[in-house]
Protein backbone atom coordinates (compact mmCIF):
# COMPACT_ATOMS: atom_id res chain seq x y z
CA UNK A 1 0.00 0.00 0.00
CA UNK A 2 1.38 3.39 -0.94
CA UNK A 3 0.42 6.96 -0.17
CA UNK A 4 0.35 9.40 -3.08
CA UNK A 5 0.37 13.14 -2.46
CA UNK A 6 1.42 16.47 -3.84
CA UNK A 7 3.00 18.65 -1.15
CA UNK A 8 4.68 22.03 -0.96
CA UNK A 9 7.90 22.90 0.91
CA UNK A 10 6.02 22.81 4.22
CA UNK A 11 4.21 19.55 3.41
CA UNK A 12 1.02 21.53 2.71
CA UNK A 13 -1.43 19.58 0.55
CA UNK A 14 -4.59 21.65 0.43
CA UNK A 15 -6.52 24.79 1.16
CA UNK A 16 -10.30 24.90 1.66
CA UNK A 17 -10.68 21.30 0.45
CA UNK A 18 -8.82 21.93 -2.83
CA UNK A 19 -5.34 21.06 -4.05
CA UNK A 20 -2.82 23.85 -3.63
CA UNK A 21 -1.96 23.74 -7.32
CA UNK A 22 -2.82 21.57 -10.31
CA UNK A 23 0.13 20.47 -12.41
CA UNK A 24 -1.08 18.76 -15.61
CA UNK A 25 1.88 16.37 -15.88
CA UNK A 26 1.48 15.42 -12.20
CA UNK A 27 -2.24 14.80 -12.67
CA UNK A 28 -1.38 12.54 -15.61
CA UNK A 29 1.21 10.72 -13.47
CA UNK A 30 -1.36 10.29 -10.68
CA UNK A 31 -3.84 8.83 -13.15
CA UNK A 32 -1.26 6.37 -14.49
CA UNK A 33 -0.27 5.30 -10.96
CA UNK A 34 -3.84 4.73 -9.76
CA UNK A 35 -5.75 3.49 -12.83
CA UNK A 36 -7.02 -0.05 -12.29
CA UNK A 37 -6.07 0.04 -8.61
CA UNK A 38 -7.81 0.64 -5.29
CA UNK A 39 -7.86 4.22 -3.99
CA UNK A 40 -8.60 5.01 -0.35
CA UNK A 41 -9.83 8.49 0.47
CA UNK A 42 -11.94 10.45 2.87
CA UNK A 43 -15.38 11.93 2.23
CA UNK A 44 -14.08 15.51 2.13
CA UNK A 45 -11.49 14.58 -0.50
CA UNK A 46 -14.23 12.93 -2.56
CA UNK A 47 -16.34 16.09 -2.29
CA UNK A 48 -13.43 18.02 -3.83
CA UNK A 49 -13.49 15.84 -6.97
CA UNK A 50 -15.39 16.97 -10.10
CA UNK A 51 -19.10 16.58 -9.29
CA UNK A 52 -18.11 14.84 -6.03
CA UNK A 53 -17.94 11.51 -7.86
CA UNK A 54 -15.47 8.61 -7.40
CA UNK A 55 -12.53 8.33 -9.78
CA UNK A 56 -13.36 6.29 -12.88
CA UNK A 57 -11.38 3.14 -13.61
CA UNK A 58 -10.48 2.54 -9.96
CA UNK A 59 -12.07 0.87 -6.93
CA UNK A 60 -12.87 3.82 -4.66
CA UNK A 61 -13.06 3.12 -0.92
CA UNK A 62 -14.30 6.14 1.01
CA UNK A 63 -13.89 6.41 4.76
CA UNK A 64 -16.59 8.56 6.34
CA UNK A 65 -17.80 8.96 9.92
CA UNK A 66 -21.23 10.00 8.60
CA UNK A 67 -23.35 6.87 9.13
CA UNK A 68 -25.79 7.73 6.33
CA UNK A 69 -23.16 8.69 3.72
CA UNK A 70 -23.42 6.78 0.46
CA UNK A 71 -22.00 7.37 -2.99
CA UNK A 72 -22.73 5.74 -6.31
CA UNK A 73 -19.66 3.98 -7.69
CA UNK A 74 -17.79 3.79 -4.40
CA UNK A 75 -17.50 1.56 -1.37
CA UNK A 76 -18.21 3.48 1.84
CA UNK A 77 -16.78 2.32 5.17
CA UNK A 78 -17.31 4.01 8.52
CA UNK A 79 -14.38 2.90 10.70
CA UNK A 80 -10.75 1.84 10.42
CA UNK A 81 -11.76 -1.71 11.35
CA UNK A 82 -14.32 -1.79 8.54
CA UNK A 83 -11.73 -0.28 6.19
CA UNK A 84 -9.11 -2.90 7.06
CA UNK A 85 -11.63 -5.71 6.54
CA UNK A 86 -12.39 -4.29 3.09
CA UNK A 87 -8.71 -3.77 2.22
CA UNK A 88 -7.90 -7.41 3.04
CA UNK A 89 -9.85 -8.32 -0.12
CA UNK A 90 -7.19 -6.68 -2.29
CA UNK A 91 -3.47 -7.11 -2.97
CA UNK A 92 -1.55 -4.59 -0.81
CA UNK A 93 0.46 -3.57 -3.88
CA UNK A 94 -2.75 -2.38 -5.58
CA UNK A 95 -3.85 -0.01 -2.80
CA UNK A 96 -3.19 3.74 -2.98
CA UNK A 97 -4.03 6.15 -0.16
CA UNK A 98 -4.90 9.48 -1.77
CA UNK A 99 -6.03 11.77 1.04
CA UNK A 100 -6.91 13.97 2.70
CA UNK A 101 -4.94 14.98 5.75
CA UNK A 102 -6.73 12.86 8.36
CA UNK A 103 -6.71 9.77 6.11
CA UNK A 104 -2.98 10.15 5.50
CA UNK A 105 -2.29 10.52 9.22
CA UNK A 106 -4.39 7.47 10.10
CA UNK A 107 -3.12 5.17 7.36
CA UNK A 108 0.52 6.20 6.89
CA UNK A 109 1.78 3.65 9.48
CA UNK A 110 0.23 0.90 7.29
CA UNK A 111 1.77 2.17 4.04
CA UNK A 112 4.81 0.42 2.61
CA UNK A 113 5.85 3.55 0.79
CA UNK A 114 4.89 6.97 -0.49
CA UNK A 115 5.27 8.87 -3.74
CA UNK A 116 5.34 12.59 -3.11
CA UNK A 117 5.27 15.30 -5.74
CA UNK A 118 7.36 17.84 -3.83
CA UNK A 119 6.67 21.38 -5.02
CA UNK A 120 9.43 23.95 -4.51
CA UNK A 121 7.14 26.66 -3.16
CA UNK A 122 5.37 27.44 0.12
CA UNK A 123 1.65 27.99 -0.37
CA UNK A 124 -0.99 28.99 2.14
CA UNK A 125 -2.39 25.64 3.32
CA UNK A 126 -4.84 24.37 5.91
CA UNK A 127 -4.16 20.65 5.31
CA UNK A 128 -0.77 18.96 5.55
CA UNK A 129 0.86 15.61 4.84
CA UNK A 130 3.03 14.24 7.67
CA UNK A 131 6.66 15.32 7.22
CA UNK A 132 8.27 12.03 6.16
CA UNK A 133 11.75 13.49 6.56
CA UNK A 134 11.10 13.71 10.32
CA UNK A 135 9.51 10.28 10.84
CA UNK A 136 12.03 7.66 12.05
CA UNK A 137 10.55 4.72 10.08
CA UNK A 138 10.57 6.58 6.78
CA UNK A 139 13.46 7.16 4.38
CA UNK A 140 13.67 8.73 0.95
CA UNK A 141 14.88 6.07 -1.47
CA UNK A 142 14.63 8.00 -4.74
CA UNK A 143 14.49 11.61 -5.80
CA UNK A 144 13.67 12.47 -9.38
CA UNK A 145 15.10 15.25 -11.47
CA UNK A 146 13.61 18.70 -11.05
CA UNK A 147 10.76 19.35 -13.47
CA UNK A 148 9.03 22.58 -14.37
CA UNK A 149 5.45 23.23 -15.39
CA UNK A 150 4.67 26.86 -16.14
CA UNK A 151 6.68 28.50 -13.34
CA UNK A 152 6.22 25.66 -10.82
CA UNK A 153 9.30 23.61 -9.98
CA UNK A 154 8.75 20.13 -8.55
CA UNK A 155 10.26 16.68 -8.28
CA UNK A 156 9.01 13.21 -7.47
CA UNK A 157 10.28 11.75 -4.21
CA UNK A 158 9.80 8.10 -3.29
CA UNK A 159 9.86 7.08 0.36
CA UNK A 160 9.94 3.68 2.02
CA UNK A 161 8.46 2.74 5.38
CA UNK A 162 10.96 0.43 7.12
CA UNK A 163 8.30 -0.90 9.51
CA UNK A 164 4.77 -0.88 8.02
CA UNK A 165 1.95 -2.21 10.18
CA UNK A 166 -0.25 -5.06 9.05
CA UNK A 167 -4.03 -4.70 8.75
CA UNK A 168 -4.24 -7.63 11.15
CA UNK A 169 -2.58 -5.63 13.93
CA UNK A 170 -5.84 -3.78 14.52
Amino acid sequence: MIAIASADRNWGIGLKNQLLVRIPSDMKNFRQMTLGRVVVLGRKTLEGFPNGLPLAGRTNIILSRKADFQVRGGIVVHSEQELFQELKKYDRDDICVIGGESIYKRLLPYCDGAVITKIDYAYEADAHFPNLDELPDWEMVREGEEETCFDIEFRYQTYKNRNPKSFDEE
